[in-house]
């Protein structure tokens, strides 16, 4: 694994914020199925289902028969997991909720309204690439929300269908679940069809043509988060171990050729000590052909002088995944501005974070940590003003109103004002 000092640190940066925007464009193929989707519903989603996913099928929605009996497939000991990690994830996010408040001062009611938005869509990966951790993540924080219709979106490759994403369905009792998977299932939920009725909002995580198709919808409908390929960056110093520090960048070097893992330390001698782990660790992996293309492209190992350097570093890029393995890692923690999850500590990998910790794992990526935050229950909460006025409390701000309206020129907003100054005067 290569490492960096000095001016070839600030090169890597620039070659890894570029990151974001590569792969190719989608756009125009990805308009063309919205567009198809929103005139033409079922049979457009159909046509691309069959075309993508290689399946033909009468029923778009997979039936709670089907469910189950896929279910019954999974190993109970990975169910069990399922299932404590399901009780962590909802722990934490109950602590999310918020509730509706206001005061009275002066003869004014002023206050917030808070509701959970009515219906969600949830995209999920299929296939043989399925994560059951992301139907969890994704549900769970809607479910705390109090979302009453929640539908799920999977796409079902050649038919197949993954056993331990449909455990995760039922274990969270969810029945609306659709075998559709790409920028036609972004578009059915978008804009509704025949079988599927529009939603309010569109979270989950895909590929390039979800996340065109997602950015695309926005304004038709909300949508969580632009997600980009993975990241991990890892501060450490001398005191860390460096079997750690290398397991831990190929867990995300091992996601796709597009992630980036990167290690930022104040020590030659470690940094040494975790590119030879590295190369050790590689030869055993099973994904090591996707790891290594994705460590020579956007992996690297940084040497800086002192460890505010690498806070410093750090806060630039806002990585997705943060891990802090310093000798003090919570005295850095005040200086850490920029990051989507913050793992403290050599105990803290940050696939802990991805299944069972708790805390979501849909995090801002690309840089986006500057002014993002993680999924949470808070994406699924809608808020409205409560604004009342007695009479004393109009009329003692009547006069403030009337000024404002007047220099910026809406004669009928300071009429508004008028007419009941006038009432209350005669």
């Amino acid at each position: 694994m290569r490492i960096l000092k000095g001016k070839q640190i600030d090169a890597f940066i620039k070659v890894l914020k570029a990151r974001a925007s590569s792969g190719g464009s989608v756009e125009d193929a990805v308009r063309r199925i919205l567009q198809d989707v929103k005139r033409n519903g079922d049979k457009a989603v159909s046509k691309y289902t069959e075309k993508f996913d290689s399946i033909k099928t009468k029923s778009l929605l997979i039936s709670k028969k089907e469910i189950d009996h896929s279910a019954n497939k999974a190993d109970k000991k990975i169910v069990k997991a399922l299932e404590l990690s399901a009780s962590r994830i909802r722990a934490f996010h109950e602590r999310q909720k918020e509730k509706t408040w206001s005061f009275t001062k002066d003869g004014v009611t002023l206050g917030q309204i808070i509701r959970p938005l009515q219906r969600a869509g949830v995209y999920v990966p299929g296939g043989k690439a399925s994560y059951p951790s992301t139907v969890l993540m994704n549900i769970i924080p809607a479910q705390v929300a109090g979302v009453s219709e929640i539908a799920l979106c999977v796409p079902t490759p050649r038919g197949e269908i993954n056993p331990y994403v449909m455990a995760s369905i039922k274990l969270l009792g969810i029945k609306e679940v659709y075998r559709i998977g790409g920028a036609q299932a972004v578009g059915a939920m978008a804009y509704g069809t025949e079988t599927i009725k529009k939603v309010d909002k569109i979270a989950g995580p895909g590929n390039i043509y979800v996340a065109t198709a997602k950015r695309l919808v926005f304004g038709e409908v909300d949508i969580d988060m632009i997600a980009g390929p993975s990241e991990v960056l890892i501060i450490a110093d001398d005191s860390a171990n460096p079997v750690f520090a290398a397991a831990d960048l190929l867990s995300q070097a091992e996601h796709d050729e597009m992630a980036s893992a990167v290690l930022i330390t104040n020590s030659a001698g470690f940094a040494k000590k975790v590119s030879n782990e590295v190369s050790s660790q590689l030869k055993k992996l099973k994904r090591r052909e996707i790891a290594i293309k994705s460590l020579n492209k956007y992996g690297a190992i940084a040497v800086v002088k002192e460890i505010k350097d690498a806070v410093r570093i750090s806060n630039n890029i806002a990585p997705e995944h943060l891990e802090v393995m310093t000798q003090r890692p919570e005295k850095l923690l005040p200086e850490i501005k920029n990051a989507g999850a913050i793992f403290l500590g050599s105990w803290s990998p940050e696939p802990m974070g991805d299944y069972s910790a708790g805390p979501n794992h849909t995090l801002p990526t690309g840089g986006t940590a500057r002014f993002s935050s993680p999924l949470g229950v808070y994406d699924f909460l809608k808020r409205s003003s409560l604004i009342s006025f007695k009479k004393e409390g109009f009329t003692r701000l009547a006069k403030t109103v009337e000024a404002i309206a007047d220099i910026e020129g809406l004669e009928a907003h300071g009429n508004t004002i008028r007419v009941r100054m006038g009432c209350l005067n005669s």
